[in-house]
């Protein structure tokens, strides 16, 4: 056991037993096998036999699972013993165990020591540790939420403000107004502490200076404005929001308030923009459907993919058709689609006629035209068979047909054949030793065969 090895076993999930199926052996009874893999180096398998030593009061036992992991000086083990520490009382333990790794730099461990610090009255020390790296927006972000309970905001700010003026050109062209700024999230956690101080106008007016305003499907600044109950700049932001994520905050904060029309409404007036309806179409069906209004809310996707058929916004209208009780109209929808193709139909779209066929009774008849499809015996074809098949109860039959593809993904065979009772196969097949991507040395030319 070493640590590149655990790394890339546990980055990649590749030859080992993934956390999903860990869980799931688990919830079948099956804890020897668990117990009996963490001991042979199967990491996931460790770590939550060791966490359910210690639910169990056993924390001597639990620590000697992890003894070899966190012995190659692999954080993530390292880690999940300061965890268990910490859960059971002893933070001294856990920070003496994690200061060395956080010291040498490794930007996660420093993120979890710092906390760690804050949590048990050490946030002065915390803000000292990370004062030096305020330029990677990792750190920064850490930087500010321990400033916090260190009661040194203004300090933090400081430095945001040194580091925002710090900002250069972020390329040579006389006529790019974009700047190089580092940390990138500068603007934003600079607001965060601007609001946490009662200085709510300069934090908006901070945020509406942004280049990026929408992070994972989050607006900062909408947030804001919902929280201080603004909800008339909100509305007016929201008209500007060309992403729709402000939009949804103002439907979400109308819709807790129980003004469901008002939220419909929001949203209405949004589609009306040009584009409008495709950054909103799922958001608004899912908030029909949550009010019992599932007609409105299929006609809403429905209308949409008439003329904008991509296969993620057809698979969630086939979903909604499947859940309320509508399979044969969602089949009917993708024949039109088909049509309108010219009797052509890609896999993507023509697999989620699968399940839709199954609610009909008629399995046999899906499984008899996926296998006529052009793409019928590729394996991925073979994957969406086999998920339907075992949701139908059919798991011999699922595990069969994945049998005849080798190169599927382990773990869904893996759990086809748990299911089936056959656990120690399910183990040898995802500890099958594969071999790792080589990177080519660059000689300069492009390459048209993977890795590119």
């Amino acid at each position: 056991m070493d640590a590149a090895d655990l790394d890339y076993r546990a980055r990649t999930l590749t030859g080992c037993i993934p956390p999903r199926l860990v869980a799931r052996l688990l919830e079948l009874g099956h804890e020897r096998e668990v117990q009996f893999q963490a001991g042979r180096g199967e990491w996931f398998c460790a770590l939550e036999w060791a966490r359910l030593l210690g639910h169990r009061g056993r924390h001597g036992q639990a620590l000697e699972v992890l003894a070899p992991y966190v012995a190659t000086n692999w954080w993530p083990a390292a880690q999940a013993r300061a965890e268990l520490l910490e859960g059971w009382g002893r933070a001294e333990e856990a920070i003496a165990l994690s200061r060395p790794y956080a010291e040498a730099g490794d930007r996660p461990a420093l993120d979890f020591f710092a906390r760690l610090l804050a949590r048990h009255g050490r946030s002065g020390e915390a803000f000292v540790l990370l004062r030096a790296g305020i330029q990677d927006w990792f750190l920064a972000e850490c930087l500010v939420d321990v400033a916090e309970t260190a009661g040194m905001d203004e300090e933090a700010a400081a430095l945001l403000e040194a580091r925002m003026e710090a900002a250069v050109p972020a390329c040579d062209d006389p006529d790019c107004g974009n700047l190089r700024l580092e940390p990138s999230n500068a603007v934003g956690l600079l607001a965060t502490i601007r609001e946490r101080q009662g200085r709510v106008e300069e934090a908006i007016a901070l945020l509406h200076t942004r280049e990026i305003t929408s992070v994972n499907g989050r607006d900062q600044l909408a947030d804001l404005l919902a929280r201080h109950d603004r909800i008339t700049e909100l509305r007016a932001y929201a008209a500007s929001e060309h992403h729709g994520h402000a939009v949804q905050r103002l439907a979400g904060v109308l819709e807790e308030r129980g003004d469901v029309k008002g939220a419909i409404a929001a949203y209405r007036v949004f589609d009306a923009t040009p584009s409008g309806m495709r950054h909103v179409a799922v958001p608004l069906s899912e908030l029909l459907a949550r009010h019992g209004r599932s007609d409105e809310a299929i006609e809403v996707l429905r209308a949409l993919t008439e003329h904008d058929a991509e296969d993620w916004l057809v698979h969630i209208l086939c979903t909604l058709y499947a859940d309320h009780g509508r399979s044969r109209e969602g089949l009917a929808h993708l024949d039109a689609i088909k049509a309108r193709s010219g009797g052509k139909e890609d896999w993507d779209l023509f697999r989620m006629r699968l399940p839709l066929m199954a609610d009909c009774g008629l399995l046999d008849e899906a499984i008899e035209l996926a296998r006529s499809h052009p793409e019928g015996d590729t394996w991925y074809a073979a994957w969406a068979l086999s998920d339907v098949l075992a949701k139908a109860g059919r798991t011999e039959e699922a595990d069969a047909l994945l049998a005849q593809h080798p190169a599927v993904d382990s773990s869904l065979r893996a759990e086809r054949l748990i299911e089936l009772g056959r656990v120690r196969d399910a183990v040898r097949l995802l500890q099958e030793p594969t071999s790792r991507p080589t990177t080519p040395a660059r000689d300069g030319a492009y390459s048209t065969e993977p890795p590119f």
